[in-house]
């Protein structure tokens, strides 16, 4: 079975001229259904400009990464656009939730968008009980803890049942409980033909994972 996430010789480069910093400097990475991989590594190393390319949030100099089975160096920003909506979710540390929506429309957001919204409710409601979030569901993000706000983002990300989770340091503010459950939920997510990516210094995140990569000189290798 072909991965989920495939990406070969990425260079992204960050400036111009002398003061030019190479980031990825040829980085490999294969991700498959059923997959936790943790990426590791200094601050500064790229590891969420990896992420970002993975997702179709930005682009490389060069390299290929093909998600889903869709090149994305091949697509347009329309094309991009749609994958993400179809095949990637994305937790990321500072939560992303629209201060004005409520918890629900929060993760009903996505679907929303992928014209989607009817069919994806009883999913949505379906993630927000398995979560614990039922009764805090019709509030607004700032009247909910950081674990619960991270919980929707997890909610949120999922609700259009990508097969591609990108969690960008998602346990960065939180408290070790709420932490804990964060990571739980990631580890449940990569079952069956989900794959995550964890962006992390966290060791107990890294505990949690199949594989971990660091990233390191522009490139990734078993840690």
């Amino acid at each position: 079975m072909a991965p989920i996430a495939r990406a070969r010789d990425l260079v992204k480069v960050y400036g111009a001229g002398r003061a030019a910093r190479r980031v990825l400097d040829g980085a490999d990475v294969d991700v498959s259904g059923g997959e936790l991989v943790a990426i590791v590594g200094r601050s500064g190393s790229g590891k969420s400009t990896l992420l970002h390319l993975l997702g179709g949030l930005d682009r490389a100099e060069s390299g290929t990464i093909e998600v889903a089975g869709v090149r994305l160096d091949r697509q347009r920003e329309s094309g991009l656009t749609a994958l993400r909506r179809r095949h990637i979710g994305f937790v990321f540390q500072s939560f992303h939730l629209l201060p004005e929506l409520t918890g629900l429309q929060n993760v009903l957001l996505p679907a929303r968008l992928a014209g989607d919204g009817t069919r994806a409710a009883a999913r949505a409601h379906e993630l927000i009980g398995s979560l614990g979030l039922a009764e805090v569901a019709d509030r607004l993000p700032d009247t909910l803890s950081g674990g619960e706000q991270q919980r929707l983002a997890i909610a949120r990300a999922v609700v259009n049942e990508p097969v591609l989770v990108l969690a960008d340091e998602p346990t960065g503010n939180l408290d070790a409980e709420a932490a804990a459950t964060v990571l739980g939920l990631l580890r449940e997510l990569a079952r069956g033909n989900r794959a995550v990516v964890l962006v992390t210094h966290d060791r107990e995140a890294s505990a949690l994972a199949d594989r971990v990569l660091e990233l390191r000189d522009g490139r990734l290798a078993p840690a």
